[in-house]
């Protein structure tokens, strides 16, 4: 696909390998000259938004470059709000690269950089921040998740909620603004201030919760980091290949075989999982084989869940003796700051095929009823027995970690949202603690509120504060 706008003389070609069609798309003053130049169209411009079959020729030589479809798009009714031009070509390598040249001869014209067209849909109000994230992660999305978060995304909810927030803190910074400069001269309603103080108190109380969302947006964007650890021949690196269904990961009777993070990317019910396998834990003299259990505890602190390979073999008969087992590994592997039993762990009990049944119920039955244990899932990754219960317990999990992504209110998906949506609530923390004291400085509060949101969608301007101002007060009439 070949991508080009006006203004600016430069030409480069932009090809990838071969495709039944490659669209050309054409943004800018110059969009209606090369259509006439490559279509013959003369002083005539096609229907606007209507595919019309032509012969797409060199505006030069005349020679015919190929046959297929062209829709005209003016402004402001196109993606970009300018004059917008599609060629639908056949893809081959020669039908792209003759057009391409073709379109570069006609003056005015140059590639668009790397998400130019976005760019300039940005500057002509078509999209916001928030959409146009939403329209680079529906473009990446590798899982249902994440495709149904990006759409909705891009549909613009998240901005809406952004802009309504930032139409109440404008009213606001209006009326703060308005009582400092205007009360003495009594222009000013009573009870101003005391709705400005309901105001900034109802939008930090939702801009918090809006924060409390256990990152379900961010982690559904990047993917679920889920790590497998436990002691070494547990059954780890077994565990990553039968989840992986290929050889991901070297597996021998030998203990410490793995020594390094082995990763893959999964789809697991339509989310998206970052897998990693580690070193096995235990003391070892080896300087390599430290190193790889100091990285896989690194990792499991950073887990957004993490699970616990143990060898049932070793378990002892009695469900106490067992579960108080368990409890010891849990509390040697996982770090201080995340509890057993608070959704950040599952117990995978391997090498189930080596028990005697009636041991085998026993654990399974036993286990469930002791309280503080995570969840616990009995596999053999030799027979895969149990392993669908397994599959089962673990997207549930993740499916909780990463939410609906089309339920409820529209969830963080950037760090950069967040950062902005914590400054923003700081600000308005700051209106609160200087009310009283000094007013100005209180008003500082709610503009610095405002601006961080306005990065947030990109949009905030000092001349809506005064056309609020003026307004709502009527000053000066």
């Amino acid at each position: 696909m070949g991508l080009l706008v006006t203004e600016g003389p430069r030409l480069s070609l932009v090809c990838h390998g071969r495709c039944g069609v490659a669209v050309v798309r054409i943004s800018g003053s110059a969009a209606t000259t090369a259509l006439r130049c490559m279509v013959g169209l003369g002083n005539q411009l096609p229907p606007p938004r209507t595919a019309l079959l032509r012969s797409i020729t060199d505006p030069h030589s005349k020679e015919v470059l190929d046959r297929g479809l062209v829709l005209w798009f003016p402004a402001p009714h196109s993606f970009t709000g300018e004059d917008s031009v599609e060629f639908h070509i056949h893809g081959g390598p020669a039908v792209i690269t003759a057009v391409l040249q073709a379109l570069g001869s006609v003056p005015g014209m140059r590639p668009a950089d790397a998400g130019e067209f976005t760019r300039r849909a940005f500057h002509a109000g078509k999209l916001d921040l928030t959409e146009v994230e939403g329209l680079g992660d529906l473009i990446h999305a590798e899982t249902e998740a994440q495709r149904r978060q990006a759409l909705r995304q891009m549909s613009g909810e998240l901005g809406r909620l952004y802009q309504d927030w930032s139409h109440r803190l404008k009213r606001t910074l209006a009326h703060v603004e308005a009582f400092i400069d205007f009360s003495e001269d009594e222009l000013i309603e009573e009870g101003v201030l005391d709705q400005v103080d309901i105001s900034v108190c109802e939008l930090q109380a939702e801009i918090e919760q809006h924060l409390k969302d256990e990152r379900r947006g961010e982690r559904l964007r990047s993917g679920v980091h889920v790590v497998i650890a436990g002691a070494t021949n547990a059954g780890k690196s077994s565990l990553l290949n039968t989840l992986c269904q290929r050889p991901a990961a070297i597996v021998s009777p030998i203990a410490g075989t793995t020594r390094d993070v082995v990763e893959s990317a999964l789809d697991i019910g339509g989310f998206p999982v970052l897998l990693s396998d580690t070193a096995g834990l235990r003391d070892s003299p080896d300087l390599v084989e430290q190193e790889g259990v100091r990285r896989a505890r690194e990792r499991v602190q950073q887990a957004d869940l993490t699970l616990l390979v143990v060898d049932s073999t070793i378990l002892p008969s009695e469900e106490q003796e067992a579960a108080a087992l368990l409890l010891e590994h849990l509390r040697s592997v996982l770090s201080s700051q995340v509890q057993p039993g608070a959704g950040r762990c599952l117990l995978v009990l391997n090498k189930t095929d080596l028990l005697p049944e009636a041991q085998r119920e026993k654990l399974n039955l036993g286990l469930r009823r002791v309280s503080g244990l995570p969840p616990v899932c009995l596999i053999s990754c030799q027979t895969n027995e149990g392993l669908k219960d397994f599959l089962t317990v673990l997207q549930s999990s993740i499916k909780t970690m990463c939410g609906d992504p089309l339920s409820g209110a529209p969830t963080l998906t950037q760090a950069r949202h967040r950062a902005h949506l914590q400054q923003c609530v700081a600000a308005l923390a700051q209106y609160r603690r200087y009310r009283d004291s000094d007013l100005a400085l209180a008003a500082e509060g709610v503009r610095l509120a405002l601006t961080n949101l306005g990065r947030i969608t990109g949009r905030v301007g000092a001349e809506e504060i005064l056309d609020i101002i003026f307004k709502d007060f009527c000053i000066g009439k």
